[in-house]
C-alpha cells in the first residue's frame, strides 16, 4: 500500500478530535473532583483564620463545660432538695403517728404488761382504778387500755356509776384488765414495788396480778371531744 494512502487512513477526522477533547475534558474534571474531595475541609483556610477558628472552638468548649457544670449543680441541688423533702415528710409522718398514739386516736403495739384486778366485793371504785393507771403512767406506760374497750389518755375521766365504773364514758365490767405498752420490766417493777399498784389495790379490798408480755396490742381508741373554748394561740 502506498505511504500516502496509509497516512490518509489514520488521519483523524474533525468528529474524532471533538470526541477525544470531550473525553479528555471529562477525565480532567473527574480527576479534579476526586482530588478536591480528598482534600481536608480546612486545607484552604489561612493560618490566621485557622488560629481564630481554634480559639472560637476553645471558647465554645469552655462555655459548654461551664453550662454542664451549672446543670450538674442544679441537678444535684434538686436531688438533695427532693431527698430533704422526702426526709422531712417521713419525719413529719412518724411524728404524727407518735402523737396519734399518745392522743389515743391510733392503735398501738409493743412490749408491755397485762394487769388483772379482781374485785369480788365491789370495793374498787373509780379513784382506785385511776390510781392504778397513774402508777403505770409513772412507770413509763405509753399506751393504756382497760378491758380492751376504753383507751386511757390525758382527757379520760373515771366515774363511779352505781356499782360500775365508767372510763371515758364506757362502762367497765369486773374483773378489770389493764393493758399497758412500755418497757415490760420497768412497768412490772412499778406494779410490784412496795406501795405500788398491787399494794394499793390490796388496801382497797381487791387483788392484782401482773404479767410481762413481749407484745401487747391495743386497738381501742379514745373518744376525742373537740375543745369548746380552747383555741390555738397566735
Amino acid at each position: 500500500m502506498p505511504e500516502s494512502r496509509w497516512r490518509s487512513l489514520f488521519r483523524p477526522t474533525v468528529a474524532q478530535v471533538v470526541v477525544a477533547a470531550l473525553i479528555g475534558g471529562l477525565a480532567f474534571a473527574i480527576v479534579v473532583q476526586v482530588r478536591h474531595e480528598d482534600k481536608d475541609d480546612y486545607s484552604g483556610v489561612r493560618g490566621d483564620d485557622l488560629v481564630e477558628l481554634l480559639k472560637s472552638l476553645d471558647a465554645a468548649n469552655e462555655r459548654l463545660s461551664t453550662q454542664i457544670d451549672d446543670l450538674t449543680a442544679t441537678r444535684d441541688g434538686l436531688l438533695n432538695s427532693t431527698q430533704r423533702s422526702a426526709s422531712a415528710e417521713r419525719q413529719a409522718k412518724e411524728r404524727a403517728e407518735e402523737l396519734a398514739i399518745l392522743a389515743g386516736t391510733k392503735g398501738a403495739t409493743g412490749p408491755g404488761v397485762e394487769v388483772v384486778i379482781n374485785d369480788p366485793d365491789k370495793d374498787i371504785d373509780a379513784s382506785a382504778l385511776l390510781d392504778a393507771v397513774e402508777k403505770l403512767r409513772d412507770g413509763g406506760a405509753e399506751a393504756i387500755a382497760i378491758n380492751g374497750v376504753a383507751r386511757v389518755v390525758a382527757q379520760t375521766y373515771f366515774l363511779d356509776d352505781d356499782d360500775e365504773i365508767r372510763v371515758g364514758g364506757r362502762e367497765i365490767k369486773r374483773p378489770y384488765l389493764i393493758e399497758a405498752i412500755g418497757d415490760s420490766s420497768t412497768l412490772a417493777g412499778a406494779v410490784r414495788f412496795p406501795g405500788g399498784l398491787i399494794d394499793g389495790i390490796s388496801t382497797r379490798g381487791g387483788t392484782a396480778t401482773v404479767t410481762e408480755q413481749d407484745k401487747v396490742t391495743i386497738t381501742a381508741l379514745a373518744d376525742i371531744k373537740a375543745p369548746e373554748y380552747a383555741r390555738p394561740s397566735s
